[in-house]
């Protein structure tokens, strides 16, 4: 399988931080409710308004960014755990 160049990364990186700046500037402009990203979470893990699904989506979420945390720290700082060569 060929090697990914680092300048592919980067621009993956840009694109996706630039998408997320534009979608948010104009969320925060616009003053209406429920267009950031913060509140469509809310909204999608059953938080606001209050659903039945909250009850496992919230802890869901919680664990799996626990877990991603844990991962990519470590992966990141140590350069352990899979992948690393």
């Amino acid at each position: 399988m060929p090697e990914i160049p680092s300048w592919a990364w980067i621009v993956w990186g840009s694109v996706s931080l630039g998408s997320f700046a534009v979608l948010e500037t104009v969320a925060l402009a616009n003053k209406r409710d429920g267009d950031t990203l913060s509140e469509n979470l809310r909204r999608w893990l059953g938080i606001h308004p209050s659903r039945p699904a909250r009850r496992f989506a919230v802890p869901a979420f919680v664990v799996g960014l626990a877990i991603f945390v844990v991962w990519f720290v470590p992966h990141i700082v140590l350069n352990i755990w899979p992948g690393n060569r």
